[in-house]
Formats: C-alpha cells, sequence, structure tokens
C-alpha cells in the first residue's frame, strides 16, 4: 500500500468546507431554463424556410458544396443530368447538360471557380457556376469512377473502370498523364495536400502512389481480393 493510500485510510472519508471554495459565481434565475420548456421554439421553421428541388428524374449519386459560395451545390444522378442550386432559392437552378449516362461524381475546384462532372460515358466536364459548359475533357475508355482537383490549382485527376487515371489542365483541355498499372477499376484517389503526389485505390486490392509528373508508380501495397463464388 502506498503512503498516500494509508494516509487516505486513516483520515477516512474526505469532506469540503468553505475554505476549499475558489470563487462563487451568481446565477440569475431568469436565465435558467424552465424544466417544462420544450424545444418547440428551436425546432420550428418558417414554411417559407423549406424549399423543395424538383429537377432529377432518377437516383443521385453525387453531391459537391461549392468551398467559396456557401449556398451553391451541386448534384448529379442517375437520369444522366447534373444540376446547379441555391440553397435558400428553391426555384434557382442551372442544368448541366451533355453526359449520356450517369453523372456519378462531382467536384469543384479549391478556388470555387470550375465544377468538374464525371459520368459513366467516360467524360469529364468542366463547367462555371452558372451552369455553362467550358470544356469536355475525353480519354478514359470506361466510366468514370471520381474526380478530384489539384489543391493549388486547375489540374483535374479521375478515376476510371478502365483501370486507369488521367490528369487533365481543365483550363485548355490538355491531357498531361495517364497512369496505368491497376489491373480492375479505380475507385477512388486523390492528390496529396502538397498536390506532388497522388493516391489511388483499385477493386485489384491494391494502393498505388504516383509521380504526377513522370506519371511512375512509386510504391504499391498489395492486398488480397476475395471473390465470392455465389
Amino acid at each position: 500500500m502506498s503512503k498516500a493510500q494509508h494516509e487516505e485510510e486513516e483520515q477516512g472519508e474526505v469532506f469540503l468546507d468553505e475554505s476549499d471554495i475558489i470563487d462563487e459565481v451568481d446565477v440569475d434565475e431568469e436565465e435558467l431554463p424552465d424544466a417544462d420548456d420544450d424545444d418547440t421554439e428551436i425546432n420550428e421553421e418558417p414554411d417559407d424556410s423549406i424549399h423543395i428541388f424538383t429537377g432529377h428524374t432518377g437516383e443521385l449519386y453525387a453531391v459537391a458544396c461549392n468551398p467559396t459560395d456557401p449556398v451553391l451545390v451541386a448534384t448529379g444522378g442517375g437520369d444522366d443530368r447534373g444540376f446547379l442550386w441555391k440553397i435558400g432559392h428553391g426555384d434557382w437552378a442551372s442544368e448541366l447538360q451533355g453526359h449520356t449516362d450517369s453523372v456519378a461524381s462531382l467536384a469543384f475546384s479549391n478556388d470555387g471557380q470550375l465544377l468538374a462532372s464525371g459520368g459513366f460515358d467516360g467524360l469529364v466536364k468542366v463547367w462555371d457556376t452558372l451552369g455553362n459548359l467550358k470544356r469536355t475533357l475525353e480519354g478514359p475508355g470506361g466510366g468514370i469512377e471520381w474526380v478530384k482537383w489539384h489543391p493549388k490549382g486547375h489540374l483535374i485527376l479521375a478515376g476510371s473502370e478502365d483501370c486507369t487515371v488521367w490528369m487533365w489542365n481543365a483550363d485548355n483541355g490538355n491531357c498531361l498523364n495517364v497512369f496505368s498499372g491497376h489491373g480492375a477499376s479505380v475507385t477512388c484517389g486523390d492528390f496529396t495536400p502538397d498536390g506532388k503526389t497522388i493516391c489511388t485505390g483499385s477493386e485489384d486490392a491494391t494502393f498505388r502512389v504516383w509521380n504526377p509528373r513522370s506519371g511512375e508508380s512509386i510504391h504499391v501495397v498489395r492486398g488480397i481480393r476475395l471473390e465470392s463464388n455465389l
């Protein structure tokens, strides 16, 4: 038994007295909520604050919020369409027309100026914040699984069902590199925060690290892919 425990047993129970009080704070009873109060006042919202957005006619697969405009939101769905909405403005919407298959991925550039949409038609389209099509990026031979922007510029990265990852300059549409090495659909990926490295994951159970300039796979982490016999 430690000395502190022994002393505690000898002292028995310890009580606080007035000398232990550090400070006293007066509380105005009017500021305290009544026990009978409910959350009705907090939860209730005026009818004009609720808006029903109408436009999509199928499932929604993607939602993206603009990083610089807190009311601007983009959506994409299985009806092959995308929309730009303004929160709180239910009567305002701009349709993103041009994809011929489901719009499965969306991402705003970090400066909030551009929106990238990826479709199962294998196309990536670049839009301004008014919904005007700036350019179409082509190349992948399969549907686009995801799109990401470079953290410091207008470079777009996209993973495809055809096992490849593509990188374009969104300002002029030039393809900057194609990253090949995965053995199945590239289901996820992104730039590192400094923009100097690319990381991707695939249905082939591998995680790859890439050099964005050379296109070289500089590191591979392999897992075990389990296949069902059902």
